[in-house]
């Protein structure tokens, strides 16, 4: 563990993801924009986070909503202009908030210059900046697939050779091995760091030291030796925050990217957790139920196995059905102590807290009854492919409807008035039909609402040493389906306890016997008998043991 005399802001911050097309849109094209990012400062101000992870906002076709850039270095029309984004990141600076970009540099989009040059000729100079294979047998060089559907090779009729693709043939990946390729993304990174942002989320990092090849796609041999190049080319002793999606990561290689010897990131999101409601050897949409013993055994192995690195903390993002549907309960009866005690649990831990908008009001999914209401590309690939095997298309549009990525960036809800505030004209995506209940005006007049613990926990990371580099302890001797865990130093102890259960749940912890001291917590109480204490559905709390 990092010692406290050489803490980082990153460590006692929260950040707060924000997607951009579906924030806040400010000049009623339906599609949320960067001045509508920069109207909302002051409610992110209130709710008391140091760091927004801004989704891309570079020039894109818009193939993966972002993810396929065409020039780094610009911004995507329909959410403004460079000087927007100035903007942005000066009144940002004023609320002491920092802009984190996403960095996307696995690939890029096929209309960018680069791959426009590279697929005139085989001498360009740009051609070596992609991936190039000639057909084996006049078929594809071998049976890789993209992580979309079919092929992860594409026939590029012009030169004869195939490109390769993880993700949309419209999103060619990068050769790293190519160091005139790394300079240039070194000089568009250090663009970036120059207007005084905070720091980079590092997209699908873990696939750029592929070796298509090999048949090696993530974690290849060379990963670690482009990340310590990049930091010293770039980020190296800025003190910025650093994050890398790493889908494939496991404590031990975790520990290569964030300890801070090794001079690569602050640390990674890993997604092991992510992963336990799907089957073990299927894709992210072949369900099974969560086991809350099986998701204790993995929070608890990475609050405890990092020795060197630092953790990521995460229920949401853009990419993932929103935590309180997915596993906890979005009845009316049970949506909001369902969703306290999902922000009890994870911030309390060790690491830093990463909110996706709308959490903190408890957005919910958004079930569809056809394809057709479906934007996301990886989800109606999915569709397309599946229905062709024979698969039930009621059972398809339920694997959408609990996993599709759309449930994430439907627009973000602001009030009861026409699109939940979000534009004055169609949206791009549907609204949540729950706004009229659900949005942020409703929650910053009720003070028991969610939000209102979100903001409680964001401030005691702000307050205590102990929440950010405290010892982590689990206490074993409770039901299968509650979290209890300590947190704590020579100066404080904190007990931290979550029915992860829609029923209740005995509690019998005779060594606490009654405690008061409630630091949080999600149903009233004044005074808890912790030898024999009858846990409400979703009660979590946390107690400073005295």
């Amino acid at each position: 563990m990092e010692k406290e005399n050489n803490s980082h802001w990153w460590q006692t911050t929260v950040v707060y993801q924000i997607y951009p097309r579906s924030f806040q849109d400010s000049d009623g094209d339906g599609i949320g924009d960067i001045q509508g990012i920069i109207s909302r400062l002051d409610y992110l101000k209130q709710l008391g986070i140091g760091a927004i992870w801004l989704s891309p906002v570079y020039k894109s076709p818009n193939a993966d909503n972002g993810y396929d850039i065409s020039d780094y270095q610009d911004i995507m029309t329909e959410f403004g202009t460079m000087k927007d984004m100035d903007q942005l990141i000066v009144e940002a600076k004023k609320r002491q908030i920092k802009i984190v970009m996403d960095l996307v540099v696995n690939h890029t989009s096929d209309e960018h210059e680069w791959f426009i040059e590279a697929r005139k000729s085989k001498k360009s100079p740009f051609r070596d900046y992609y991936i190039w294979r000639d057909p084996l047998n006049g078929k594809v060089p071998n049976s890789l697939k993209a992580s979309f559907g079919g092929s992860a090779w594409k026939f590029d009729k012009r030169t004869g050779q195939y490109y390769f693709h993880l993700f949309s043939e419209k999103q060619p990946d990068l050769n790293w091995e190519n160091q005139e390729l790394r300079k240039s993304i070194w000089k568009m990174m250090n663009f970036w760091i120059d207007k005084g942002i905070g720091g980079f989320r590092m997209d699908v990092i873990d696939l750029i030291g592929k070796q298509p090849d090999k048949a090696i796609t993530a974690n290849g041999p060379k990963l670690h030796e482009y990340l310590q190049e990049m930091n010293s080319q770039t980020f190296g002793g800025k003190d910025m925050l650093t994050v890398g999606e790493t889908w494939g990561a496991t404590p031990e290689n975790a520990e290569l990217y964030s300890d801070p010897k090794r001079h690569e990131l602050s640390m990674v999101f890993q997604f092991e957790h992510n992963m336990l409601d799907q089957k073990k050897d299927g894709e992210k949409w072949d369900l099974k139920e969560l086991s809350v013993s099986e998701l204790k055994a993995v929070l608890y192995k990475w609050q405890t196995s990092l020795k060197s690195g630092w953790n990521s903390l995460f229920w949401n993002n853009h990419d993932l059905p929103r935590i309180v549907s997915r596993w906890g309960n979005d009845s009316p009866k049970f949506r909001v102590k369902s969703a306290k005690m999902f922000a009890i649990i994870l911030h309390m831990m060790k690491g830093t807290p990463y909110i996706y908008q709308g959490e903190e009001i408890g957005m919910t999914n958004y079930p569809v009854k056809d394809i057709s209401e479906v934007d996301d590309i990886e989800s109606i690939n999915m569709y397309n492919e599946r229905i062709s095997k024979g698969f039930k298309k009621a059972d398809v549009i339920h694997s959408i409807n609990v996993k599709g990525r759309d449930n994430a960036r439907t627009p973000m809800q602001w009030n009861n008035q026409k699109n939940a505030g979000f534009s004055t004209g169609l949206p791009w995506l549907h609204v949540n039909q729950n706004y009229p209940e659900v949005n942020v005006d409703q929650s910053l007049k009720d003070s028991n609402s969610i939000f209102y613990t979100y903001q409680k926990l964001i401030s005691l990371r702000k307050q205590s040493r102990t929440i950010v580099f405290g010892d982590f302890k689990e206490i074993k001797e409770v039901p299968e389906n509650v979290f209890a865990y300590m947190r704590q130093d020579k100066n404080h102890q904190y007990l931290i306890i979550a029915n992860f259960d829609q029923h209740e749940n005995i509690l019998k912890l005779p060594e606490f016997g009654t405690q008061k001291s409630f630091v949080v917590a999600n149903y009233d109480e004044e005074s808890i008998d912790l030898r024999n204490y009858k846990l409400k559905p979703f009660e979590s709390f946390v107690i400073e043991i005295k």
